[in-house]
C-alpha cells in the first residue's frame, strides 16, 4: 500500500510506495498526468524519503511544468493512427474510414466509436504480428486480450496469455511489431535474461530503435481521452 507525502509550497503530492524489489530510492513523474511516485526499499526510513524529495524539489517542479494535460479526442479534432496524425472530419456513410490524412466519421459517431475503431484495428494488427513471431520461434500463445494499461504496453503470462495495450495502434507499425515480438519472446524465455533478448534480436535485429521510440514518445499515445 502506498501513502502520500506532501512537500514544498505550493505543495507537491508524492505517492510513496515500498517495494521488495527496490534497492534504492527511485523517483518518477508521469508526463501524462503529473503524478509523482517515489519507490523505496521496504525497510528504508521515511525521513530518508523526505530528505531525498526535498533535495530534488527543483527538479520535480521543472518536470511538472512540462506535463501536458489529457484532452478529449473530439476537442483535439485529431488522432494518431499508425504513427500518422489524422484530422477528424464528418463524412457521409455508416462506417469510420481512413482516407489519406483524415479520419472520416459518420455524423452519429462519438468518441466511443473512434475508440472501438482503434481497438478493432489494434486487435487485427497485434494478432497478425503475434502469430507471425510465434510461428518463427515455434511457440503458441493461449489467448490474446487488449486493455488500456498505462504501466506497460504488453505482457505474457506463464500460461502463454498475451495482453497488449490497444493504444499501440496509434504508434508507428514497426513499434507495435516490436511490442508483439517482445511479448512473444517470453513464450520461449519467461524472463529478461540475455537469452530472452537474443530471441528478441533474432525476431527483430533493430529492436533497440523501436524500444527507444516507446520510451521517448510513448506518453503521446495516452494523451487522448475517448469518453463522451
Amino acid at each position: 500500500m502506498g501513502r502520500d507525502l506532501i512537500i514544498g509550497n505550493p505543495p507537491i503530492t508524492v505517492d510513496l510506495r515500498r517495494s521488495a524489489r527496490a534497492r534504492r530510492l527511485s523517483l518518477r513523474v508521469s508526463r501524462l498526468d503529473g503524478k509523482v511516485t517515489l519507490t523505496m526499499p521496504p525497510r528504508a526510513p521515511e525521513r530518508e524519503a523526505l530528505a531525498f524529495l526535498m533535495e530534488r524539489e527543483d527538479w520535480l517542479r521543472g518536470h511538472l511544468s512540462d506535463v501536458t494535460p489529457t484532452v478529449g479526442v473530439f476537442e483535439a479534432q485529431e488522432v494518431l493512427y499508425q504513427g500518422q496524425l489524422l484530422r477528424i472530419e464528418t463524412a457521409p456513410g455508416r462506417r469510420i474510414a481512413v482516407q489519406n490524412d483524415r479520419l472520416l466519421l459518420p455524423a452519429a459517431a462519438g468518441p466511443a466509436s473512434v475508440k472501438a475503431f482503434l481497438r478493432t484495428r489494434a486487435r487485427d494488427a497485434l494478432v497478425a504480428a503475434s502469430d507471425r513471431h510465434a510461428a518463427r520461434i515455434g511457440c503458441r500463445y493461449s489467448r490474446l486480450t487488449l486493455r488500456d494499461t498505462r504501466s506497460r504496453w504488453g505482457s505474457c503470462s506463464s500460461a502463454g496469455a498475451l495482453m497488449y495495450s490497444w493504444r499501440l495502434i496509434m504508434a508507428p507499425p514497426e513499434v507495435l511489431d516490436y511490442v508483439a515480438a517482445h511479448e512473444v519472446a517470453h513464450l520461449a524465455e519467461m524472463n529478461h535474461s540475455a537469452a530472452f533478448w537474443a530471441v528478441v534480436a533474432n525476431l527483430m535485429p533493430d529492436y533497440a530503435a523501436r524500444r527507444l521510440w516507446l520510451r521517448e514518445e510513448g506518453d503521446r499515445l495516452h494523451r487522448l481521452r475517448f469518453d463522451d
